[in-house]
């Protein structure tokens, strides 16, 4: 990450120019009306609501799903969670490709539709089956609403107001992470745990009639659809990995169905990166990493989002496990790191763009001062709501907000406006890879204390300090002005 102010434009890539206008960034951008652009970012705020929102809200309707399927594997509902956040995590990089070259609009609304589809498949299933299938559809959907939606909030946004319009979108997608355990709490002891994806339905028709304009003068590339080989192999390769690395706990880590699904996923993207580097119409768009500010950026994300995704669900075990805390208790204190996050969020999108850089930085730090606090005695099975767990979930929330945002507004920036879907993409797979990372450290530490909860919560925090002050000096990394001609 670098102070954006001091960057040449970012180095071509390696595919065709699209003909798309380049709305984001022209003059004439900049002094027409706001309302396509506050449009775009309302409903692609809602859609990252809804997605995000399902990668935590299902955690609290395990128990019912088990009593309704007693027949099931006890596997069944580790792949509730995992075949959602699997298809998601493979389905970026190739979504934010189609969507450039589809046409952001419409894959946006199209996969919208899926979305509410598919959520409906879930609240239908007759089986464990059908249910775990169902969330793998909806995480593909899913995966095509986040690049397709900011990609085309960036495409109607002027260059000034990129940085508010990302801290408004992480807002959404924080927010939604953080109210998941209350909501479906709620939705589960009042109507039954099918009412957690029934509830998809309305929201999804609602964002559609809203964003029907959206694809007004939307364009599609010329050349064609990205290679339609190496787009299979993207996401069978990085879904594979994600597999791998989410089950190995479970499989065995020396098991061969890890050691089969991760090394298959590696010849896979091997093989897609291949491609891409020849093909005319890549699959990957590797010129995006000819901008070492772009690439940075994707690094930054990735070793952030080990750490951050495993803070993330450390959290509510510990209020369940340590402190004994319900679900509306633990959705209560959750709400501390969820507005500090947003606070920040918003403070870090209206920030000059040279401060960017070190707000990315003071982010990771702060983050880094909340899990060293945590993996101290400070921090034991006595309740101390004040007294530890509010500054933590201060520190922890705000720094995510600032690091986050700032990583979005940078990717931004230093992606051409023909690549935004394509770009933001990769980003947010370099993120989700990480935190499946993250979430199989999480699981090693644990079962190397199995006995000993609190000393394992201790561990992983630590863990989380040492990952997050790594993610502080790869943010403060300086980079040279002059970026590399293709």
């Amino acid at each position: 990450m670098t102070d954006i102010s001091q960057r040449q434009p970012a180095a071509p890539d390696t595919s065709p120019p699209s003909t798309e206008p380049r709305a984001g960034r022209s003059p004439a951008a900049t002094t027409s009306s706001d309302r396509p652009a506050r449009l775009a970012l309302l409903v692609a705020s809602g859609a990252a609501f809804v997605s995000f929102l399902d990668l935590s809200v299902v955690n609290i309707a395990f128990p019912a799903i088990t009593r309704d399927y007693p027949g099931s594997a006890a596997t069944t509902p580790t792949w509730v969670v995992s075949g959602y956040a699997v298809a998601f995590a493979a389905l970026l990089t190739p979504a934010g490709q189609l969507a450039d070259a589809l046409g952001r609009g419409r894959v946006f609304l199209t996969a919208l539709a899926g979305f509410a589809l598919t959520s409906l498949l879930c609240a239908l299933a007759p089986g464990a089956d059908w249910l775990i299938a169902g969330r793998f559809l909806q995480g593909a959907t899913a995966a095509f609403l986040i690049p397709a939606g900011l990609g085309l909030v960036l495409s109607v946004t002027p260059p000034a107001r990129i940085g508010v319009a990302m801290a408004a979108w992480t807002a959404a997608g924080g927010f939604a992470a953080t109210v998941g355990p209350a909501v479906g709490g709620a939705l589960v002891d009042w109507f039954g745990w099918r009412s957690v994806f029934v509830i998809n339905v309305p929201i999804a028709a609602l964002l559609i009639a809203t964003g029907l304009r959206l694809t007004r003068g939307d364009q599609r590339h010329t050349q064609g659809l990205p290679d339609p080989i190496g787009t299979v192999a993207t996401g069978l390769g990085i879904g594979a990995v994600v597999a791998a690395v989410t089950q190995g706990q479970q499989w065995g880590w020396g098991a061969w169905q890890t050691l089969v699904t991760g090394l298959g996923g590696l010849v896979l993207l091997g093989l897609a990166l291949w491609r891409s580097r020849t093909h005319p119409r890549p699959a990957i768009a590797v010129g995006l990493w000819r901008s070492h500010h772009y690439a940075l950026v994707n690094a930054v994300a990735f070793v952030f989002g080990a750490t951050m995704f495993a803070w993330l669900l450390a959290g509510p075990l510990w209020l369940d496990t340590m402190w004994h805390y319900s679900v509306l208790q633990s959705a209560a204190a959750m709400t501390v790191g969820a507005i500090a996050s947003m606070v920040t969020a918003v403070l870090a999108g209206r920030a000059p763009v040279p401060w960017q850089r070190w707000l990315g930085v003071l982010g990771a730090v702060m983050f880094a001062a909340s899990t060293l606090y945590m993996s101290t005695g400070s921090w034991d099975a006595t309740p101390a709501l004040w007294t530890a767990w509010v500054p933590a979930g201060l520190l922890g929330g705000g720094g995510i907000g600032l690091l986050i945002t700032v990583l979005g507004t940078t990717a931004a920036r230093s992606l051409p406006p023909h690549r935004f879907a394509a770009g933001i993409g990769m980003n947010l797979t370099a993120r989700q890879s990480g935190g499946a990372l993250g979430v199989a450290v999480l699981a090693a530490v644990f079962a190397a204390h199995p006995t000993q909860p609190l000393t394992a919560f201790h561990t992983l925090f630590a863990v989380c300090a040492g990952i997050a002050v790594a993610t502080a000096v790869l943010a403060a990394l300086p980079i040279r002005a002059e970026e590399p001609q293709p």
